[in-house]
């Protein structure tokens, strides 16, 4: 069966544009491959250092909220990058045959510079993150990596560091990774702007049900519809975008009809998207409430899935160094 890798960096607990975004397609995934999820917690020193006190807490934050999406140890392995040596040993290794100039033209790199000005992002490890995600994809074989169609770039990096590798020192150790394309819907943050815990524009999964409604009540609409009597564009409203995700096809007619023929106010829509937000949150709280119960320590609850993704690495790390003569 052929292996897909991905992570998240553990910032703490995930808002419904990360279930949308990859989680919701990481437990599909889970049934059709097999599926390494990790806990990329050495990513969030990268632009966090200094604050790792917070990782902890995360963690363990991160990998609950995965268990109450759905995803199960059972078909897939769950493990935490720090807790495994083998990926720093690999990522210094990349990284002196990396070229710098492929690290300062990463997507990411200068789209995080902009978004976190505030930050002094003049580190290393900052940089070299692609080097770091290579290492992290590759240790493990995997053959895909589910990526949105503008992460496509930081896989090519990946692919390019691997057939280097493989042309410096004749050999064929690692699989050449493939972005496994997924559709991922627009998903606004609730004022209209990016979805982000920082601007406290989002829906989180664990959120109370009364506060998210409070939330969706106070979401921005369609600004030049002052009044009732007014019609509406559906195209130009946040509230439409989260339609298009959770509501059915008949509802979003109704919604688009009732806004532009002013037949229908906003607070009705609203009530619409609340209706359909509830029946996704309520079993995903019932679930997190439940393994939040169960699990005392989640390193413990990981450690089967450690141990093996630890093995795996042990192995590939045998071939790298004898590739290298080390």
């Amino acid at each position: 069966m052929d292996k897909v890798l991905s992570g998240m960096r553990p910032t703490g607990r995930l808002h419904i544009g990360h279930y949308f975004g990859a989680l919701k397609n990481w437990v599909d995934l889970q049934d059709k491959y097999d599926c390494n999820y990790f806990v990329a917690d050495w990513h969030a020193l990268t632009t966090n250092y200094e604050a790792p006190e917070n990782i902890i807490e995360n963690r363990k934050q991160l990998v609950l909220d995965w268990l109450s999406v759905g995803l199960d140890p059972e078909k897939c392995t769950m493990f935490v990058q720090s807790h495994n040596i083998y990926h720093a040993e690999l990522s210094m290794l990349l990284s002196m045959i990396t070229p710098v100039p492929w690290l300062e033209r990463c997507p990411t790199y200068k789209e995080i510079k902009q978004e976190q000005a505030n930050k002094d992002l003049s580190n290393l490890g900052f940089l070299s993150y692609p080097v770091i995600m290579t290492s992290d994809i590759i240790m493990y074989g995997a053959k895909y990596v589910p990526v949105g169609e503008d992460q496509l770039p930081h896989i090519e990096i990946s692919r390019e560091i691997v057939r280097r590798f493989h042309h410096l020192y004749n050999c064929e150790v690692f699989e050449e990774p493939k972005g496994l394309l997924t559709e991922v819907p627009r998903l606004p943050g609730l004022d209209g702007r990016k979805m982000s815990k920082s601007y406290g524009n989002a829906i989180m999964l664990s959120e109370d049900l009364k506060e998210v409604e409070k939330k969706i009540k106070r979401m921005l609409t369609d600004t030049n519809r002052k009044r009732l009597t007014d019609p509406g564009n559906p195209e130009v409203c946040p509230v439409f975008d989260y339609h298009k995700v959770f509501s059915t096809e008949d509802e979003r007619a109704e919604i688009t009809e009732g806004c532009t023929k002013a037949t229908m106010g906003c607070m009705d829509c609203k009530k619409i998207l609340m209706k359909h937000m509830f029946a996704l949150l309520e079993p995903i709280q019932e679930r997190r409430n439940k393994f939040e119960a169960e699990i005392d320590d989640i390193d413990e609850f990981l450690q089967p899935m450690q141990k093996k993704a630890v093995a795996q690495a042990e192995e590939m790390m045998i071939k790298v160094r004898k590739a290298l003569q080390i």
